[in-house]
């Protein structure tokens, strides 16, 4: 069966630099599902970070759902 993995990315233009890689606890049965909730929390960061913190810094969110196969 395969599942799929979250990966978010949050990064800085400014700085050139990522924080470490965020792996979500809970996989998920379809891509689907993983892409809406990359989307989801990205858009929840970029909330939570702000405009002038965002504008600031140039920080960007990028996301990947990778796909592995369980026993």
């Amino acid at each position: 069966m395969t599942q799929w993995t979250l990966v978010l990315f949050i990064c800085s233009l400014n700085s050139n630099v990522c924080l470490p890689p965020f792996e979500w606890n809970n996989k998920f049965n379809n891509q689907f599902d993983c892409m809406v909730k990359g989307y989801e929390s990205s858009l929840e960061k970029t909330h939570n970070y702000g405009k002038e913190e965002i504008n600031k810094n140039g920080i960007y969110i990028k996301f990947s759902c990778t796909p592995f196969e369980t026993i």
